[in-house]
């Protein structure tokens, strides 16, 4: 599993060893064609906590979810992602099943999802908060890469 820290994260490692008390949150996603529902949703997400740690999914992943390849490479994706100022920290997410070995790694306080996944991830509620964010109406990934192919 890959792991790129951005920015603040040395800064974030000294409070924590300071003993200071810091709300981690994180969410999920392919991010593939990215818009302003994707930035929407990390940002909200990022309010809700101290620190942001994003999971970009896999072009294996995406293809086992979707049946296809994303329009963007994982390093791509990852590379966009981790431009955001609100965004802490970025890694590559490998399999839906390890979503539980994920927010115990990084110690998370709360796992945000999109609504789309509404009671998806209860299961984990046990290990930390979970909150199902509305999307960005009238905006989607599948709906834009339709449009351009039918141009």
């Amino acid at each position: 599993m890959k792991t790129i820290e951005t920015r603040n994260v040395k800064f974030i490692k000294f409070i924590r060893l300071l003993g200071c008390i810091m709300k981690k949150v994180i969410t999920f996603g392919t991010f593939d064609v990215f818009h302003v529902g994707h930035i929407n949703i990390l940002e909200r997400a990022s309010k809700l906590g101290d620190y942001l740690i994003v999971g970009v999914s896999s072009d294996k992943l995406n293809f086992s979810k979707k049946n296809r390849f994303p329009i963007y490479s994982e390093k791509d994706r990852v590379k966009i992602i981790s431009s955001l100022r609100f965004v802490n920290e970025v890694f590559i997410e490998e399999s839906l099943e390890l979503k539980l070995e994920y927010i115990k790694k990084y110690n998370v306080d709360l796992l945000v999802m999109g609504d789309d996944w509404a009671g998806k991830f209860d299961w984990v509620k046990s290990n930390c908060e979970v909150i199902y964010l509305p999307r960005t109406p009238s905006i989607s990934t599948t709906e834009i890469i339709e449009i351009v192919r039918s141009i």
